[in-house]
């Protein structure tokens, strides 16, 4: 009897779509569009201003715009495809994506280039919340964990393929476009994306709800949008009270937000968020997960970037060369994961400690090399926290995601993907916070320890003391100002004072001036790496406890993501 009942159960099952796989590479080439703009303009800016003009801070905003905006949209648009059909919504976006790309590729000063950044930000929240829940609906149960691992290896190739991509398209200036060909180079994707959307994306039939939550919209909009903000902006304009007060304020906002909508569902309407999906362990245990882990990876590829470029005077390119070890190692622990996806949560679980233990490896490797650290030196640690990073992310969203019942699937999307942009902006801000927060005093305190050398050669040099005395105090202060500083390009008075007293030396010691100007220089680059070096490998052990507490909230997830995998 339960054999028969078994097979009548089995012969009920729908077929599994028949394009599934190229529809599942149309998602995710929405996701590599979005990982790339997200990243390009840290680039691109300085280029971007020195041809269109504008102050550091509206440069600043060509990325804090396209996440604020991505941020404060992505549960609306979720609940759009609910509404509308995910197919449909997932068009709109993308076509709404690639007309945005274009318009910051013609924009002829900074504001019409933010404003474009906002509306491909707020396509794209449109977009991305679409392709979970077709994947979904696609995929039967027993491919469901190899298509939505596919996400971490793309997340990772993207994360360092942008950089790379974008400093090499600004080097070669195609057909003199200079910056703009890293937005143009949108365009053929996106429209890939449509037409091949149009083509091979399963049609979706509108959930139960008719209508669109627009106070809930406005509400959940408001709190996200007091919340990242000022994880955006804080670290920039120094943290000030205001941005706490907004931080705050979003929490209180948070509440009222899910108090609104229980109250709307109970009474019979239209919710934005369905709240019922909270009360999936999976889910909402998956959300603590993502949030935790997603800062933890997005501060360690903001430290490392700039690291790499500031503190190891490579160029944008070889920056981002320097970390295609890591996607090599994500990729291996992609396979990796699918060979052992029977094992359940104990992917994730191993896959972090991999991961921490890649990212102690970094700094070990900083400890042992020094201030010269070659690319090849870091490409063993590289590759371990790759292959981490590739177990942890394969079954991620399939854990998440596989307690979600059809018509709660758009409301999960956009909260999941939702956190996702939370995260990265909570570990730009801490982490960025924290490196920034040392660099200055690492910079001085090294260019103290360096005192002594120093002044030994100027002795040598026949400097007279109280000019050495002059130019190891001013060089500190240079240091330390140089490393704190918004502008970059700006030379800050404790620097100009070096220069002087430089000049006093030399004056005084003409014959030796060129041992004073190499000795000078020598020390002041020697002591602003190991300051960057210094504040490098702290921030990373904060990396490594954010993945020791990822291990720890992990266990909020069940073991496997669905209960026959564990026969």
């Amino acid at each position: 009897m339960t054999e028969t009942a078994g097979l009548t159960q089995q012969t009920a099952e729908p077929p599994a779509y028949r394009w599934r796989w190229i529809a599942l590479f149309v998602i995710l080439a929405a996701e590599i569009m979005d990982l790339l703009d997200a990243l390009i303009t840290n680039i691109a800016a300085p280029t971007i201003r020195a041809d269109l003009g504008g102050t550091a801070t509206m440069i600043q905003w060509l990325g804090a715009g396209y996440t604020l905006a991505m941020a404060v949209g992505l549960m609306t648009g979720g609940r759009l495809g609910d509404l509308y059909g995910r197919k449909r919504m997932f068009v709109i976006g993308a076509a709404g994506f690639t007309l945005g790309s274009l318009l910051c590729a013609v924009a002829q000063n900074p504001e019409m280039l933010i404003a474009s950044r906002v509306l491909q930000g707020l396509l794209g929240a449109v977009m991305l919340p679409q392709g979970l829940g077709m994947i979904k609906e696609m995929f039967p149960p027993k491919e469901m964990a190899k298509a939505f691992g596919a996400f971490g290896p793309i997340m990772g190739l993207s994360t360092v393929g942008g950089p790379i991509l974008a400093g090499w398209l600004i080097d070669a200036n195609l057909f003199g476009t200079g910056w703009r060909m890293i937005f143009l180079i949108n365009l053929p994707m996106g429209l890939a994306a449509v037409f091949a959307g149009l083509r091979y994306l399963p049609k979706t039939s509108a959930s139960r709800a008719t209508r669109l939550d627009v106070p809930g919209m406005l509400l959940v909009t408001a709190a996200a949008g007091l919340l990242v903000y000022p994880l955006v902006q804080g670290r920039e304009l120094g943290w000030p009270a205001w941005t706490f007060v907004s931080m705050a304020a979003s929490i209180g906002l948070f509440a009222v937000f899910a108090w609104y909508e229980v109250r709307r569902q109970r009474s019979g309407r239209d919710a934005l968020i369905e709240p019922s999906v909270f009360r999936k362990r999976p889910f909402s245990g998956g959300l603590v997960v993502g949030l935790v882990f997603f800062s933890g990876m997005t501060g360690f590829s903001l430290v490392f970037s700039l690291y790499c470029q500031i503190g190891l005077h490579y160029s944008p390119l070889k920056a981002g060369l320097a970390g295609i070890p890591w996607s090599i190692g994500m990729i291996v622990g992609f396979g990796l994961a699918q060979a052992v996806q029977k094992y359940g949560r104990k992917v994730i679980h191993g896959g972090t400690v991999v991961m921490a233990g890649g990212v102690a490896g970094v700094v070990l490797t900083l400890q042992l090399a020094g201030v010269g650290v070659t690319p090849w030196q870091l490409l063993p640690a590289l590759i371990v926290t790759g292959l981490g990073m590739g177990l942890l992310m394969a079954p991620f969203f399939d854990t998440v995601l596989a307690g979600v019942e059809a018509h709660e699937t758009g409301s999960a999307g956009g909260t999941l993907t939702a956190v996702q942009q939370l995260g990265a902006a909570l570990g730009v801000a801490v982490l960025g916070t924290v490196f920034f927060g040392l660099l200055g005093g690492d910079v001085s305190a090294a260019a103290t320890a360096a005192a002594p050398m120093l002044r030994t050669e100027l002795t040598s040099a026949g400097v007279p003391a109280p000019q050495i005395d002059r130019i190891t105090a001013s060089l500190e202060a240079c240091g330390h100002d140089r490393a704190v500083a918004k502008d970059v390009t700006a030379i800050p008075a404790s620097c100009t004072q070096v220069q002087t007293a430089v000049r006093a030396a030399v004056q005084s010691a003409p014959q030796s001036a060129p041992a004073i100007q190499q000795a000078v220089t020598t020390s002041a680059k020697d002591s602003a790496e190991q300051g960057f070096s210094d504040a490098m490998k702290f921030t990373l052990w904060i990396v490594v406890g954010m993945l020791s507490l990822t291990f720890l909230v992990t266990f909020l997830l069940p073991q496997h993501p669905r209960p026959e995998e564990s026969r």
